[in-house]
């Protein structure tokens, strides 16, 4: 390769970059649309072909009429969900913030209850100590719940443009995706064997991680949100819906809120919604969380449920919700480059122990 090619191919690979990032940059705030617009036209793109088969071929009148079925099926009733939820919600912070003023204002109502507890004379001379760290924690939780409200136009706006933005592109992605997924791997100087096997883990992996998501959160979201309509807690839909969201962290996900519930029925005496609690939440949910999980997300991702657990940890906390999709797929894209790596690069790589591979 002459110095001319060498620097020629050097400008112009440092051209892709710069104008790449700089038009990533450019589009950041519509690429989570775009994103959620690639993954919902995948799991449609069965139907659109069916339906364009039907329509003679007109992939445009297909791709409409998915999309409208989408807007029909899953956004209007979710959005009707949402809206009772938003209700309870704000019913909720209305009647707890008058209990949470008066217990920041004496915290000697909270003594009271912990006279009501078993053992509360063994816990008698740290009384002073958890009263003043128990008023810190309501007045935290209570700052975070009335901001959480307050900001909750400024989402709705947001999700509403990024939703708009979401059906725009599915259009497009669903009449010419194929053509656009092949200019993407053609671009990509690895083996065709290669593409296909990160293609297909990416796939697999967000089917599993959707369908898992989806089927967990609803069925403990249904079950926890029945106990709590049953204990007599208020905004059992609202409660309902935030333990089917917090259920995508494994293991102890809904104990998260049903936690805390648990002790404040127990400061208040109420033995009866604390068994049904227990019960429902604890031990019926949260057995089917760890029963379902590995079979619906594990097994199909092919991915230890350590790597489950910390892709979901680390996505939420780097991407917000979609972080629950988009960090198992980050995992499982790195387990499988570095199985790629070990492939490519085997007669370099030394061998460790007797040589058998891992499995």
């Amino acid at each position: 390769m002459t110095t001319q090619e060498t620097v020629r191919k050097t400008v112009l690979l440092s051209l892709v970059f710069l104008i790449s990032a700089l038009f990533l940059t450019m589009i950041h705030q519509f690429l989570m649309p775009m994103f959620v617009a690639g993954l919902f036209s995948a799991m449609a793109k069965p139907a659109h072909a069916w339906l364009t088969k039907r329509l003679g071929g007109r992939e445009n009148l297909a791709s409409v009429g998915v999309i409208v079925a989408i807007v029909l099926l899953i956004l209007a009733p979710f959005s009707m969900f949402v809206g009772v939820v938003v209700t309870q919600a704000i019913t909720v912070g209305q009647s707890v913030t008058p209990w949470v003023e008066s217990f920041i204002s004496e915290p000697s109502t909270f003594a009271h209850y912990l006279e009501r507890i078993p053992f509360y004379t063994e816990i008698l001379p740290y009384r002073d100590v958890i009263v003043e760290k128990a008023g810190e924690l309501v007045g935290t939780l209570s700052t975070f719940l009335i901001n959480s409200l307050s900001s909750a136009t400024k989402m709705t706006v947001d999700a509403l443009f990024g939703t708009i933005i979401m059906l725009y592109v599915m259009f497009y992605f669903l009449t010419m995706g194929n053509r656009l997924l092949d200019r993407i791997l053609y671009l990509l100087p690895l083996r065709n064997e290669d593409e296909q096997r990160l293609l297909q883990r990416f796939t697999s992996v967000t089917r599993a991680t959707i369908k898992g998501s989806i089927v967990i959160g609803i069925i403990q979201g249904l079950i926890c949100g029945f106990a709590f309509a049953f204990a007599g807690i208020e905004g059992p839909v609202f409660w309902g819906s935030i333990m089917a969201v917090a259920s995508i962290i494994p293991a102890f996900g809904t104990a998260l809120v049903w936690g805390p519930a648990v002790i404040i029925l127990l400061f208040m005496g109420d033995i009866v919604g604390v068994s049904i609690i227990v019960v429902l939440c604890g031990a019926v949910a949260g057995n089917l969380d760890n029963l379902l999980r590995p079979r619906l997300v594990g097994k199909d991702t092919e991915m230890h449920d350590l790597f489950v657990l910390f892709g979901t940890l680390g996505g939420i906390a780097m991407f917000g919700l979609l972080g629950i999709v988009i960090g198992p797929i980050i995992a499982a894209l790195f387990i499988t480059i570095w199985e790629i790596y070990g492939t490519v690069f085997s007669k370099y790589l030394p061998k460790v122990g007797d040589g058998k591979e891992l499995e």
